[in-house]
């Protein structure tokens, strides 16, 4: 009786409050999934593309060096430029001596003041020896990660020169820090992927440059006399294994490498396991059918290691299926011997018994050795002990220390004069096209399919529900409020909120004037918003991003978010073109938060819009570069953008007093 009681008061008190009984729902299925399975489907159809031309590789030798070239094409379309070629300026800031080799305490600059910490394992002995890469993976310690000294020890014991790289963003190269080098953010693939944004922005990436700290390590490295330079071999682990396949796929001194829980399928990777952080690929990789094998066949047939962990996050089904196709690829290239995949019933990691099949395929190519390796007992030594920098952090330590958020930002002014030379020398339709290029949004002119199906009460006035359907894109919820006797009066608004149309619905102080005075009002969800919105539970807030896994899908496939949103826009703008009750003298457009970026570029695309009025939403993709936290960045982002255009480039396309800004920032 007591609980009874309770529940009737807490119904009583809903309405003070503030809880509301009116469903704005339209879709009828599992919409908040929507969007995600989209791009699933996206992603699977350019997969089975794919699949096709590797299925021709297959047929002939020939076929498959034609199939490597390709590939390779692919890659440099879209891997973005490197820091020039700078001074290395190394320096030894420490010797640690340890019974059969010593470590090197190392700092090098991989462009021009941009400082890169690393541990050099040299074993003891006369003579060239074998250098080894060992790329870390993304424990914040880096190079002092247990498991990565008893890998390089080990190597070392065998007779391999091995260079431990610390990651931006790691260990002593975190690059968002306050004055005194204490990081800003949680870690390091909080950091990396906060990089990416404003990286993608001016047309690089962040794995770009880590590639170039370790090519530079690579140069440091051959320069040691105690290194023959013809026998060079990479190895990570996670993040690092990650970074070992790009590197290998570039880099003809690599002659075998080992990649340790990271080889799968990019497809069952995304499918499964979802989007990881910034650094783990390149955008447009689906889009130009790159598989994480093609990265390792790119040089093929160099000798390939893949160290797997059965219940790894890393689907172990998709390592299974990789390591079939890259074993066919070599047998096509007569040396099946250069692949080996070693599976562990273990979790993710390179646990000992991975290490030691490691330096035995090491051992096997470099020293013709094929005996077991056994790593016994390795005591470790701590973090501050193997330390290159006196304050640990190469912020705090070098006053003029150049981080990747300054070269960022110095490449987008760089830029200035090259986007206002664009935009001079090329009309109206070429600018367009430029745009279109950019947000990966092609026109659709297919009629829009209304589907209305039920109706809400608010206050009076009557809502209907419509879902807007048109062959080739995602359905639109909206909601439809026709003027009395469906007679517009004048002018027709269109309303798109970050929150969703039903944040619109519940506050009526928002449109009440406007459809008292005869107006026409549609208030619809561009997708990833309302009734769209992927929930929670799929988007680490690590990642600032209350979309993420679905904004870096849809930059994997080659699909911006604003251009698939810019589409939904699209989509309302033809509806209401179809619709006589609707197709007034005057168009106005609302949007707040991520939905207006969208709205500006339908608006360029879309002569008919007579006034767009934008709230609490970016003003400049400089705001994402000059602050790195800015939360949602990638429903911003459009790569390249700032060699051609900058959002207020677009409001001067439109010209004075189209465009209205009622607030500043991000919402």
């Amino acid at each position: 009786m007591i609980r009874y009681t309770v529940w009737i008061s807490l119904m009583l008190l809903l309405p003070v409050l503030g809880y509301t009984q009116v469903n704005t729902e339209v879709l009828g299925w599992q919409s908040e999934l929507t969007w995600h399975k989209h791009l699933i489907q996206q992603m699977h159809w350019q997969y089975d593309q794919r699949e096709e031309e590797i299925k021709e590789a297959f047929s002939s030798e020939k076929e498959a060096k034609a199939y490597q070239r390709e590939i390779r094409n692919r890659y440099q379309d879209i891997l973005g430029s490197f820091p020039g070629t700078s001074p290395l300026n190394a320096q030894v800031a420490g010797t640690i001596q340890q019974e059969g080799y010593h470590i090197e305490k190392i700092v090098y600059e991989s462009f021009s003041n941009h400082h890169v910490t690393a541990n050099l394992y040299v074993p003891e002995g006369e003579g060239q020896f074998p250098g080894v890469l060992l790329f870390c993976g993304h424990e914040r310690e880096a190079k002092a990660t247990p498991s990565y000294q008893r890998t390089a020890i080990q190597l070392a014991r065998h007779g391999f020169v091995t260079l431990v790289i610390d990651p931006i963003s790691q260990a002593e190269r975190f690059q968002l820090t306050d004055k005194n080098g204490k990081p800003l953010t949680r870690g390091g693939t909080t950091e990396h992927t906060l990089l990416n944004a404003g990286s993608n922005l001016v047309g690089t990436n962040v794995m770009n440059y880590q590639y170039w700290d370790n090519k530079r390590g690579l140069d440091y490295l051959v320069t040691r006399p105690e290194v023959d330079s013809t026998r060079i071999a990479a190895i990570g682990n996670s993040g690092g294994g990650t970074m070992t396949t790009y590197f290998t796929s570039l880099n003809k001194k690599v002659k075998a490498a080992a990649v340790a829980s990271f080889y799968t399928t990019r497809k069952r990777s995304l499918e499964i396991l979802g989007p990881q952080d910034g650094c783990q690929w390149i955008p447009f990789e689906g889009r130009e059918r790159l598989e994480i094998n093609d990265f390792l066949l790119m040089n093929a047939p160099i000798p390939i290691l893949a160290l797997a962990g059965k219940y790894d996050f890393f689907d172990y089904v998709g390592t299974h299926n990789a390591f079939e196709e890259i074993e066919k690829f070599h047998s096509i290239l007569e040396q099946p011997d250069k692949v080996k995949l070693f599976s562990r019933a273990d979790g993710h990691g390179i646990s000992k018994p991975k290490r030691e099949v490691a330096v035995e395929w090491f051992n096997h190519w470099f020293y013709d050795d094929s005996s077991n390796v056994e790593e016994g007992e390795i005591p470790v030594l701590s973090e501050d002990q193997l330390q290159v920098t006196e304050t640990g952090q190469v912020n705090s330590s070098f006053e003029d220390e150049y981080t990747i958020q300054q070269r960022n930002l110095d490449l987008a002014k760089e830029m200035e004069s090259q986007r206002e030379a664009f935009q001079q020398t090329h009309g109206p339709v070429e600018i367009k096209e430029k745009l279109r290029s950019l947000l990966g949004f092609q026109r659709n002119n297919n009629p829009v399919q209304p589907e209305f199906g039920g109706s809400l009460q608010q206050d009076g006035y009557h809502w209907e529900k419509v879902i807007l359907r048109k062959d080739g894109r995602l359905p639109v919820p909206a909601l439809v409020l026709y003027p009395p006797e469906k007679k517009v009066s004048g002018k027709t608004i269109l309303w798109f909120s970050e929150e969703g149309k039903g944040s619109i619905v519940e506050d009526a102080s928002r449109w009440r004037a406007e459809a008292d005075s005869g107006h026409a009002i549609i208030l619809a969800d561009q997708r990833g918003m309302g009734e769209t919105e992927d929930p929670a539970r799929f988007n680490d807030d690590k990642y600032y991003d209350s979309q993420y896994r679905n904004d870096m899908i849809s930059l994997h496939i080659g699909k911006p978010v604003v251009g698939q949103r810019t589409g939904d826009v699209m989509t309302v703008l033809d509806f209401v073109r179809q619709d006589e009750a609707l197709d007034a003298d005057q168009l106005e457009i609302h949007a707040t938060g991520l939905a207006g970026a969208p709205a500006l570029h339908a608006a360029v695309f879309d002569n008919g819009i007579d006034r767009l009025i934008l709230s609490n939403t970016l003003r400049s993709y400089m705001q994402i570069l000059e602050t790195p936290t800015t939360k949602n960045s990638y429903g911003y982002v459009i790569p390249n953008a700032l060699k051609y255009y900058d959002l207020p480039d677009l409001i001067e396309i439109l010209g004075t007093g189209k465009v209205k800004y009622v607030s500043n920032g991000i919402q």
